[in-house]
């Protein structure tokens, strides 16, 4: 690992942060760059330990790490502490320590409709739907819930932070506000043509948030759009935790316009 920073999680062929991050450390004439280090789980242990004994600056933590790093950490932020789940790892006084910029990622995208969010309904109940979670709690959102396709996952989600756990197989049964998404379905890959809601469920849905950024446009917001929904897509969340990722590690505030655009650009000229 050469590199002082990067990014882990397994599969990673979708990430987009070497894209974002390359770009902001040359945009801010800082020395070196940003890779992907995909990780099995069974590799987490030992990856850990390389980044301690390289001293690597900053990493990114994605599917399927968001928890399981947890043990190897020497603190957290209050914010990852109430997440509990990071997808952020920095250095602060000799101590390598876990953040949480998913909760700003969802939460700032949300701001301008907070008015509208009288229940929101969070698809999925992994390390991204904690954050999830936590953003529709700091934004006021009076009625939250959860559902996953593990109903075990998503009751003890709702245990721990006092919202309800909807099963599965009933997530359509009444309208809600707003849908997020934080299940793989519709992300590049073998999940591409799914969609983790019926297309013919969209009738009292206020607003639908896909946190899957690659491609831009998923089945999920696509359907929902054909159904005169208005959409988020996952695009905004990306950049918002990344920005915020790299003023953790660096001190710099990136950008926005520039950022965003050049995401832009490289998703639609790979059919993204």
């Amino acid at each position: 690992m050469p590199a002082p920073y990067g990014i882990i999680g397994w599969p990673l062929g979708h990430s987009k942060s070497p894209l974002l991050h390359n770009w902001g450390l040359r945009a801010s004439s800082l020395p070196g760059s940003y890779e992907a280090w995909p990780t099995e789980p069974k590799r987490l242990k030992a990856f850990m330990a390389e980044v301690r004994a390289r001293r690597i600056k900053g990493v990114s933590v994605t599917i399927p790490h968001k928890q399981a790093v947890l043990p190897f950490l020497d603190g957290l932020t209050e914010r990852a502490r109430a997440v509990g789940a990071v997808n952020t790892l920095f250095w602060r006084e000799g101590k390598l320590l876990g953040d949480n910029t998913d909760v700003a990622g969802i939460a700032v995208p949300l701001a301008p409709y907070r008015e509208s969010l009288a229940s929101a309904l969070v698809l999925g109940a992994g390390g991204a739907a904690r954050a999830a979670c936590a953003a529709l709690r700091e934004l006021g959102v009076p009625e939250i819930a959860v559902t996953g396709r593990t109903a075990a996952k998503a009751q003890a989600l709702a245990q721990d932070f006092g919202v309800t756990a909807v099963a599965w197989e009933e997530r359509t049964a009444r309208p809600w506000s707003l849908l997020v998404n934080t299940t793989p379905l519709g992300m590049l890959g073998a999940h591409q043509s799914e969609s983790p809601w019926p297309a013919d469920a969209f009738t009292g849905i206020g607003l639908v948030f896909d946190l899957v950024y690659n491609p831009v446009r998923t089945v999920l917001l696509s359907e929902a759009k054909a159904a005169g929904v208005e959409v988020l897509s996952g695009l905004q969340m990306f950049l918002q935790q990344g920005l915020a990722q790299f003023k953790i590690w660096t001190g710099v505030q990136l950008e926005e316009k520039g950022a965003r655009q050049l995401l832009m650009m490289d998703l639609l000229a790979t059919g993204g």
